[in-house]
């Protein structure tokens, strides 16, 4: 699915990740052997150890030669219909030369791209010495997939009148707004003329114009042809990806787990900066306006201008947004709900503690609880420093236990993943030995992983709080517990759906040259519910679902392109848990709860007029039309401000074991204090809660004690 980003796509101008200005060294495309290796390595690896390999025939062809074009022309501004008309005689013969190591459609297509845009540095220059006419009823539709390419230079000139235009008139609105409010500070104050903020508005532009293309021309050969590859790779799934040497190095950084800067992990998506996740108790977790699916639109150090960082790749846009501790960085994002905000960051070293299991101890209606966070399911082999959140997670309910708690509410909300084997191993504290998921290779039967270990580490009432975000291990942990029945599994309607395991390549073993060929990170299982559903696209349904303001989007797994599909093995063997008196009516009870509740009311309509926003692609380029259009959409968004106003009576309070540490580390009990006052507004907690609360237990079955 393509999102349309209504106010944010002023900011694209140059929408491709590709563009660059240097021509093609006839030397390297003749006689370097590297890339025609490449291809083939990469053919042979694809259809040999891929789990669910595609035939390389012209299907796959045109698939890759339409991904190809998109990504580095995706809204049509630079190749004209002439170009495409010569191109597409190679739609149906890229699998062909494939096979042969022929490089001629990419030479074709590169060598046309760093053409057109040598001839948009013109254009760009040209249109901006002129000044804009804001008064005229103009418009245009940013839904690219009903958009032509352009039929002759002259009307290329014109898309790009109107692209620009965007961006300026965006920038002229906030300048005319940035006046009304000096004004409103200091009535002496005298307000710029609407023609000196055009100017102004003109020349921002040309300035992000100017610095976006010295970027661009930073891209070296390599990229250009990465990214023909990625094209090649992703097309048999979107995990399935191609690191040159350079890249493969920052995913090794990536995945050693070392945090800096704001605590946010960041993912490329098209020409966006999306922020995937935040680090539990990192600053911009700690600042609280951050949020997974936020894009980041500009980066500005302290009070000095902001920079675009849209089209740029996100290894230069990361560079921009870390820094040293104690320095404060503003992030202009663009919330999902259309908003534009400018989030203030002061950037801290992200402690690793954060990440690891923590507790926290709640009274509700005369009973006492636990409530345990699991940011991710970690595991490390430092011997100096050994921890894996399977033994955290048995001692965290051990001391738990000591303070008398009756119920236990397990928080996997945002959990990304992580450890296939401590997923195993922490299902096995809450159930007796038994199957807990399946595992399966390419063309094998798949393979049970069984939990041996026979002691239970707590036997009482359950609940598991996911969302969309959680996702992999998260999902094999809710889903475990689901089908024994052991928990009852509350959030959002489904889980992120990541069903699949990928394994690095180092590609060089399949080589003698002397020449670095670079990794290939490739799907090779994929995972199964013990009831045998897979994982993939599903997710996990929660057996209560919570309205959020990611209800009906498309969020998660089925939004990306060529995902593998849902498909089912043989259920394994299992008993269910059976030792719940109330499962069934505790459900139907929080379905009628959440019913009649205001604020999940709010927080669903809200969801629903997001959806209804998602599409909307028409932009003015009239300013009091686009004005009225962007104070509408702002003035709807603050129907649902309520919802910001919810909380509870609850106190939260660290488990005895932590109060030494709070008393004597000032920054620890900060993190603390931090995280109890977010979790007494969570309503989310709350109706996990209050589902614990009612939960019960056969009369003749008793808790395990100390």
């Amino acid at each position: 699915m393509i999102r349309k980003f209504k106010i944010l796509l002023p900011l694209l101008l140059v929408v491709s990740l590709l563009a660059s200005f240097k021509t093609i060294d006839n030397t390297v495309k003749n006689t370097d052997p590297k890339d025609k290796v490449l291809i083939t390595i990469l053919n042979y690896v694809l259809t040999q150890w891929h789990y669910e390999p595609k035939e390389i025939n012209d299907s796959f062809s045109e698939n890759v030669y339409n991904t190809f074009l998109e990504r580095l022309d995706p809204s049509k501004r630079y190749f004209l219909q002439s170009d495409i008309d010569e191109f597409s005689k190679y739609k149906l013969d890229i699998d062909d030369q494939i096979k042969k190591e022929d490089l001629t459609f990419f030479y074709l297509v590169f060598e046309r791209f760093n053409q057109r845009t040598l001839e948009s540095k013109k254009y760009y220059k040209e249109i901006l010495t002129t000044k804009f006419d804001f008064n005229t009823d103009e418009s245009f539709n940013v839904d690219y997939d009903k958009t032509q390419y352009a039929k002759n230079q002259n009307q290329l000139i014109q898309n790009w009148h109107k692209i620009l235009k965007f961006s300026t008139i965006s920038r002229l609105y906030d300048k005319v707004n940035d006046e009304e409010d000096k004004f409103k500070e200091d009535n002496n104050y005298k307000k710029k003329t609407f023609e000196t903020l055009e100017i102004e508005a003109r020349e921002t532009t040309l300035s992000n114009m100017d610095d976006y293309y010295a970027r661009l021309d930073e891209l070296n050969y390599s990229d250009w042809f990465s990214t023909f590859i990625n094209c090649i790779s992703e097309e048999f799934d979107p995990h399935t990806t191609y690191f040159d040497p350079l890249a493969k190095k920052g995913f090794d950084q990536d995945i050693s787990g070392k945090l800096e800067g704001i605590g946010a992990r960041l993912q490329k998506k098209n020409d966006y900066t999306k922020v995937s996740e935040l680090v539990s108790g990192g600053p911009a977790w700690k600042q609280g306006e951050l949020e997974a699916e936020d894009i980041i639109l500009k980066v500005a150090q302290g009070d000095e201008e902001p920079l675009d960082i849209v089209g740029m790749r996100l290894d230069k846009a990361i560079q921009f947004i870390k820094g040293k501790k104690g320095t404060e960085v503003r992030l202009t994002v663009k919330k999902i709900d259309g908003t534009i905000k400018v989030i203030s960051i002061i950037r801290d070293v992200v402690e690793l503690e954060e990440t690891f299991v923590k507790s926290t101890v709640v009274k509700k209606d005369g009973k006492t609880f636990g409530v345990i966070d699991l940011p991710k399911f970690y595991i490390a082999f430092d011997e100096k420093n050994y921890r894996n959140s399977t033994t955290d997670m048995a001692q965290e309910i051990e001391r738990l236990k000591k303070e008398n708690v009756e119920g236990l509410v397990i928080d996997l909300r945002n959990n990304g993943g992580g450890s296939l084997q401590t997923a195993i191993d922490i299902s096995g504290l809450f159930i007796n030995q038994g199957p807990v998921v399946q595992v399966k290779y390419r063309d094998k039967a798949a393979d049970i992983k069984v939990d041996k270990d026979s002691k239970i580490q707590w036997d009482g009432p359950l609940v598991v709080l996911v969302n969309e975000f959680s996702a992999s291990a998260s999902e094999i942990f809710a889903a475990a517990m689901q089908d024994y029945k052991r928990a009852i599994i509350i959030g959002g309607k489904q889980t992120y759906g990541k069903g699949t395991v990928q394994s690095v390549l180092d590609l060089n073993r399949y080589h003698n040259l002397k020449e670095d060929v670079g990794a290939l990170k490739i799907t090779i299982q994929k995972f199964y519910r013990i009831n045998g559903g897979s994982t993939q696209l599903e997710g996990v349904h929660s057996d209560i679902m919570l309205p959020s303001r990611y209800s009906y989007m498309d969020i998660g797994e089925r939004d990306l392109e060529n995902a593998l599909k849902f498909d089912k093995v043989p259920e394994a063997t299992y008993s269910l848990w059976n030792n719940y008196a109330n499962f069934n009516e505790t459900i139907n009870n929080s379905k009628k709860r959440v019913a009649s509740n205001k604020y999940f009311k709010l927080i669903d309509n809200n969801a629903k007029w997001l959806k209804s926003t998602q599409d909307d692609s028409l932009i003015y380029l009239n300013f009091d039309a686009y004005k009225k259009d962007l104070e509408h959409h702002k003035n709807e968004s603050t129907k649902y401000n309520e919802i910001k106003n919810y909380t509870t009576n609850l106190t939260f309070n660290s488990p005895l074991y932590e109060i030494s540490k709070i008393n004597e580390d000032e920054s620890f009990a900060e993190k603390r204090e931090a995280w109890h006052k977010n979790l007494k507004k969570d309503i989310y907690v709350a109706e996990a809660l209050d589902v614990l609360s009612e939960l019960k237990m056969k009369p003749q079955y008793h808790l395990v004690k100390n």
